[in-house]
């Protein structure tokens, strides 16, 4: 019997396809001078199950920080987000990967989902700071 390699196999390798987290720069929100604009998208949040793991920044993770997960933005990013539908806010640090789950921008710790007033899922406005 040949080997995989003599028989003409390709092992398939999953491509991660990364989109830039920057879609468009937008002036400066009159509340926020410096900020602008990053994304808008759904966030979720995540707390429970993860408290005291290491996240992909190397520290523990804890429920009651202002933290969250993001694919792309650079861990200690602080990003001001806006829950669309209560006008709410909060500054989050990004210490953490993800969402992993489709149409996701952000991952929330759960006191900051609470700070801005969000249940399982909501529509928000990301603002880097």
């Amino acid at each position: 019997m040949a080997s995989d390699a003599e028989a003409g196999y390709k092992k398939k390798r999953k491509k991660f396809h990364r989109r830039a987290a920057i879609e468009r720069p937008v002036e400066a929100d009159a509340g926020e001078p410096g900020g602008r604009r990053l994304q808008a998208g759904m966030a979720s949040w995540y707390g429970p199950g993860f408290q005291g793991r290491k996240t992909a920044s190397g520290e523990r993770f804890n429920t009651n920080d202002l933290t969250a997960a993001h694919r792309s933005l650079p861990f200690g990013t602080r990003v001001k987000v806006v829950n669309q539908a209560t006008g709410r806010s909060v500054v989050v640090r990004i210490n953490d990967r993800g969402p992993f789950h489709g149409g996701r921008v952000i991952d929330l710790s759960r006191a900051s989902a609470a700070a801005i007033g969000m249940g399982g899922l909501a529509r928000v406005q990301l603002v880097a700071l």
